[in-house]
């Protein structure tokens, strides 16, 4: 049965029969969440999709959820996820009864396989078809194995259980009563021993070298078959059993106690592992300024303890001045005649007290470590005072940068953070596609980009209560109001800066409108009509030397987005503006001067709201065609 400290062998083999059941299975992703935790997100048939959770050392079973996992896949997640995601699960097999189990994954030609280790700390272990280990959660070496990379992965040769020429061979070879040969060297545990020996019918204080093997044997077989099969777990105050034992026991009230499987009853037992709770005192974001202050008081605390630490290693010296003084003079005297290799052979074979304080040698340097209470580093070719001298340097540098430190915490001190509210991005609707804008009084204005998108606004969008409007120059968007408007100002605006006037350094254009009835798109006899334009017959209503300036803006509110259209009209509604007329720079370098002015208007913040808002594509789609200067700041 499964207990806080861990899975049973036979729980294993629950488990291994419930995972067996769901095969063929492909392995999709792989988590770590905690050192000893992993998770494995399995694809089945028909789009089934499950979530394995293997807590190394204690259990292994199915979840309805993943903890969040870390930010920052650990290392050993990461090299798992390269050997096995997209590998299909050949096999899933418990070794014997003990609390091992074997996944066989292949991957292409290869075939790999993870051994996930429930007994003692637990472990899992990648390997290749041959048992070669590739690399384990925990490298550990055993009396009589090695589970580190290249080392072959072993495991016990039989299994007491697995025959009945095997179960003959435990029973006569073991001194104890049934019962216990069976909890223990056959791994059934107590509470499953004495179930075996019930249905055997075989008095569990009998010597198991007197009992018959068949009887036993047939109960085992019983018990398999009912762990598998049944599907009846039960949980208890202390304990998870994939099938109910025996009668009386005190368990979860049965309203709490129906579960589909034996999965979901261990999932239901054991408490949730530190990454599965809520971090209710989670450790807070900090800004950068904040970030920057905690960095500051650390690297003040670390320079007080080296500063203290090294004033007692001056102290030491000065306290044991005579010896250091011996020390400096023997070995400088002695470096004149011997090699550093004899000095360091000599005075290892010196048995005194004093040779046994010095510690090592640094040949390169003529130094030596002693320990004096404090070990320090002694330059031979270096007096008493000298060597002293060089550890106050050490003081000095330190405190000099301690006073650094000190003196940027009060030139940076960390903001107080500020409460973002969500910016929330303009929907996009279908006209969104076209040049666009609205006017004053709220009628919306469309014009094409191009050749085709005029003959679509014609041809697909524009209806009876529509108004027609063109510049009266060649090359031109086709603009439709949609709905009547009083302010026809903005749209001659509008339509006279996105033609070939703009393109030609004009500074005003003529424009006219129609009714949607006057424009055609059949020529007649001898005319011929490229795509793109149309005839328009009959009166049309002119509007004269218009201005071409076009301006683009930053709307936050009600939602967020780049606006462009007549300057008064946008001017109004944003919170950053530039107005643009014909000039001299080419469109992509107007759309990033633009840019920068809007930029320039909001906080650091919202600029990071807006990244996917406030950039070069959605600046340039109101930037007209041809040179540009820019007239208006924000």
């Amino acid at each position: 049965m499964a207990t806080a400290q861990g899975m049973s062998g036979i729980d294993v083999r629950a488990v291994t029969h419930e995972l067996c059941a769901r095969l063929p299975l492909w392995i999709d992703k792989i988590y770590q969440f905690e050192t000893r935790t992993l998770g494995i997100r399995l694809n089945g048939e028909n789009h089934a999709k499950y979530q394995l959770l293997i807590e190394a050392g204690r259990r292994v079973h199915l979840v309805k959820n993943f903890p969040a996992p870390p930010k920052n896949p650990p290392q050993f997640a990461m090299l798992l996820r390269k050997y096995l995601s997209g590998g299909k699960v050949l096999a899933i097999r418990q070794h014997g009864l003990e609390r091992i189990l074997i996944f066989d994954i292949g991957k292409g030609p290869l075939t790999y396989r993870l051994i996930i280790e429930l007994f003692d700390e637990g472990n899992v272990i990648l390997t290749d078809e041959s048992y070669r280990i590739i690399k384990p959660l925990r490298h550990h070496r055993f009396k009589d194995r090695d589970v580190v990379p290249d080392a072959i992965y072993t495991m016990s040769g039989t299994d007491p259980t697995g025959s009945l020429e095997n179960l003959a061979a435990t029973l006569a070879g073991d001194g104890r009563d049934l019962v216990r040969a069976l909890a223990i060297a056959g791994m059934l545990g107590g509470t499953y021993a004495e179930y075996v020996c019930r249905t055997a019918g075989i008095d569990k204080s009998t010597p198991a070298s007197n009992a018959d093997p068949k009887a036993v044997y047939a109960a085992i077989r019983a018990l398999f078959d009912l762990v598998q099969h049944t599907g009846r777990p039960v949980v208890s105050a202390t304990s998870c059993e994939p099938v109910v034992l025996a009668t009386g026991a005190e368990s979860i009230p049965d309203d709490k106690n129906q579960f589909a499987g034996f999965s979901e009853a261990l999932e239901a037992f054991y408490p949730m592992t530190k990454a599965e709770k809520v971090r209710v005192a989670s450790k807070p974001k900090l800004s950068q300024e904040e970030r920057i202050h905690k960095y500051q008081e650390t690297a003040i605390k670390k320079f007080d303890e080296k500063i203290k630490k090294t004033q007692e290693i001056v102290a030491a010296i000065y306290e044991n001045y005579q010896f250091v003084a011996q020390v400096i003079s023997s070995l400088d005297a002695a470096s004149k005649r011997l090699s550093w290799q004899e000095i360091e052979h000599h005075l290892c074979d010196t048995s005194t007290a004093d040779a046994k304080r010095i510690v090592a040698f640094y040949p390169d340097e003529a130094a030596v470590e002693i320990d004096i209470g404090k070990k320090m580093k002694i330059f031979v070719h270096d007096s008493v005072e000298q060597n002293a001298g060089r550890y106050y340097d050490v003081i000095k540098k330190f405190r000099k940068k301690k006073e650094g430190a000190l003196a940027a915490m009060k030139t940076v001190k960390p903001k107080k953070k500020i409460i973002r509210h969500d910016i929330i991005p303009m929907k996009k609707l279908w006209y969104h596609r076209f040049r666009w804008f609205v006017t004053s009084d709220g009628i919306v204005v469309l014009g094409g980009r191009d050749a085709s998108q005029n003959e679509e606004l014609v041809k697909k969008y524009m209806t009876g209560g529509d108004l027609f409007v063109h510049a009266d120059v060649h090359g031109a968007s086709v603009v439709i109001v949609k709905g009547k408007t009083e302010k026809m100002d903005e749209v001659a605006q509008f339509a006279a800066s996105y033609s070939g006037a703009w393109r030609s350094g004009h500074f005003s254009a003529d424009v006219y409108s129609a009714q949607p009835n006057q424009v055609s798109k059949t020529p007649q006899a001898g005319e011929f009509i490229t795509r793109g334009s149309f005839i328009v017959r009959g009166e049309r209503t002119y509007y004269r030397n218009v201005s071409l300036a076009v301006g683009i803006g930053l709307v936050l509110e009600p939602q967020a987005a780049v606006i462009g259209g007549p300057p008064a009209v946008i001017r109004s509604r944003t919170k950053a503006f530039a107005e643009l007329k014909p000039g001299q720079y080419e469109p992509n370098d107007v759309a990033k001067k633009v840019l920068r002015l809007l930029k320039q208007s909001i906080s650091p913040d919202e600029e990071k709201l807006l990244k996917g808002i406030l950039n070069t594509e959605t600046v340039a789609a109101f930037v007209p065609p041809g040179g540009s200067d820019i007239s208006g700041t924000p």
